[in-house]
C-alpha cells in the first residue's frame, strides 16, 4: 500500500475529542524513547509526528489522516520515570479508555526496542491487551543498531520469555526507521485489515 497523503487531523485529551468518523484507526504505543514518532514518519514518508531527544513528549491522542481514508493514531508513551505520578496516572486513564472504547480501532501496534530483553512493563501491558481482547501486533524497532546475529539472538530470547506465559508468540514486525526496514510489511498488513474492516461495515 502506498501512502499518498498524510496530514495532521486533531489532538485530543479523551475519546470524546477524537474524530467522529467510521474510518479505521491503527494506533501506535510503546515505552518512551522507543522510536514511535520516527516509525510513524517512516511509514508516511513525511515528518508528521514530532520527534524529540527528550522522551515523553507525546501527551495527547494525535490523529493523522492517511489517504483520506484511515487514521494513524499516535498515543503517549508509557514507562518514563521523569513524568510525574499524577501525569502518569492521567495518561494511563485516557489511553486505557481510548483502547477499550474506540470502536474503529482496528489494531494497536505495540513498539518494542529490539535491543532489549522483554521488559516487565511491556509484558504487563500486552497481557492487559490480551485479557481485554484488544487486537495488537508487536513492532520491534531500531534493528539497525544490531548486527544480524545480535538481532537473531535477541529475538529468540524475547520469544522464549513470551512463551513462558503465552501459548504462542503474538504477530510481529521488525523495523528500522533509519533504513526503512519493515515499511512495506507494516503497510501491507494495515491495508489487509482496512479491506476486512470495510467489508464488515458493508455487511452491517
Amino acid at each position: 500500500m502506498q501512502v499518498n497523503t498524510a496530514d495532521f487531523a486533531i489532538s485530543s485529551t479523551n475519546v470524546d475529542g477524537c474524530p467522529k468518523t467510521h474510518f479505521p484507526e491503527f494506533a501506535f504505543i510503546g515505552r518512551s524513547n522507543v522510536g514511535k514518532s520516527s516509525l510513524i514518519n517512516m511509514l508516511c514518508s513525511k515528518k508528521i509526528a514530532h520527534t524529540s531527544v527528550k522522551p515523553g513528549k507525546t501527551r495527547l491522542i494525535n490523529h493523522f489522516l492517511i489517504n483520506n481514508a484511515w487514521y494513524i493514531v499516535d498515543l503517549p508513551g508509557y514507562g518514563y520515570a521523569k513524568v510525574s505520578k499524577t501525569d502518569r496516572i492521567e495518561f494511563e486513564k485516557f489511553i486505557s479508555f481510548y483502547i477499550l472504547e474506540r470502536k474503529n480501532l482496528v489494531c494497536l501496534f505495540v513498539l518494542i526496542d529490539s535491543r532489549l530483553p522483554l521488559q516487565a512493563i511491556d509484558a504487563q501491558f500486552m497481557q492487559w491487551l490480551a485479557e481485554n481482547e484488544i487486537p495488537f501486533c508487536i513492532i520491534f524497532t531500531k534493528i539497525d543498531k544490531l548486527s544480524k546475529t545480535e538481532l537473531q539472538k535477541n529475538m529468540a530470547h524475547f520469544e522464549k520469555q513470551m512463551l513462558l506465559t503465552w501459548e504462542f508468540m503474538p504477530g510481529y514486525f521488525i523495523t528500522s526507521a533509519e533504513k526503512k526496514t519493515g515499511k512495506e510489511e507494516v503497510l501491507d498488513y494495515i491495508h489487509e485489515n482496512i479491506v476486512e474492516y470495510n467489508k464488515s461495515l458493508q455487511s452491517k
